[in-house]
């Protein structure tokens, strides 16, 4: 190599810094030291329990298994302690559609922790597969108080507890989850008022999401983060989906933007 190649990357390697993470290894558990409450947990084959064992094998320092229907719940913490003792299981049976309830949830989990960092709001009903002549407004809306309404007041409760620090929590932050569904975004793939509750689902965590604005950062002013993104956050999704975790996943394109393809950008104080 030339001496003046040479000297141009010395010059280069000085300027270098350290890849910026945004979270542990990708070696590390995932989940560690978090709390997450999980609603829609009873079922034995439902993504609420196996989502539980996930963050239970991940690290996760409690999670909470939550259910109208708490036939199973039981069982569920049975086995869980005994595959990851160190983990923290709590039982709650509660409608995840009932307001009260859901604050209780949250307030124990910030009693006894002081934070919380995951609430996953999975729980859901199908309701029947009548045409939607023949339903009433009871039966419509009973889905949606289900589906949606109890998505809602996850993330009415759930988004203040996140936004504390403690000892054990030194940045504010957490993720708020719900479970829609193909019929949110395409017809013929569920009942009228399914299909109407998961729509409203994707559209109410959108819109939350531009609610929960960042602060810091001209280059994202025009997204929810309110910041630009770092390489670190979008090598860790190509990291999933390379990796045999992502078996299910294809054919999609994912946003990786902080929000941004979620809704329409505007500058504040510019809105017409």
């Amino acid at each position: 190599m030339a001496d003046k190649a040479k000297d141009r990357m010395a010059a280069i390697g000085k300027q270098l810094q350290p890849v910026q993470r945004v979270a542990a290894g990708s070696n590390t558990p995932r989940a560690k030291g978090k709390v997450a409450i999980i609603t829609g947990a009873n079922s034995l084959l439902g993504i609420g329990r196996a989502t539980a064992h996930q963050f239970a094998e991940s690290g996760a320092r409690a999670v909470y298994l939550c259910d109208f229907d708490n036939s199973n719940l039981e069982a569920h913490k049975a086995e869980m302690a005994a595959a990851y003792p160190s983990v923290e299981v709590h039982t709650w049976q509660f409608d995840a559609a009932e307001e009260a309830k859901v604050k209780a949830v949250v307030d124990d989990a910030m009693s006894r922790y002081g934070r919380l960092d995951v609430f996953f709001a999975n729980a859901g009903v199908v309701g029947g597969m009548s045409a939607f002549t023949e339903y009433s407004d009871e039966q419509f809306m009973s889905v949606l108080k289900t589906n949606t309404l109890s998505v809602f007041l996850a993330a009415k409760y759930a988004a203040p507890a996140m936004g504390k620090t403690s000892a054990d929590k030194a940045q504010p932050g957490g993720s708020i989850i719900g479970t829609a569904s193909v019929a949110g975004i395409r017809s013929n793939a569920g009942s009228t008022p399914y299909s109407a509750s998961k729509a409203a689902v994707i559209s109410l965590v959108q819109t939350i999401a531009y609610q929960l604005a960042g602060s810091n950062g001209k280059i994202g002013q025009l997204n929810p983060m309110k910041r630009g993104g770092h390489a670190d956050e979008i090598a860790r999704v190509v990291l999933f989906l390379g990796s045999d975790e992502a078996s299910y996943v294809n054919g999609q394109a994912w946003a990786v933007d902080g929000g941004l393809s979620a809704g329409h950008p505007y500058v504040p104080g510019k809105v017409a």
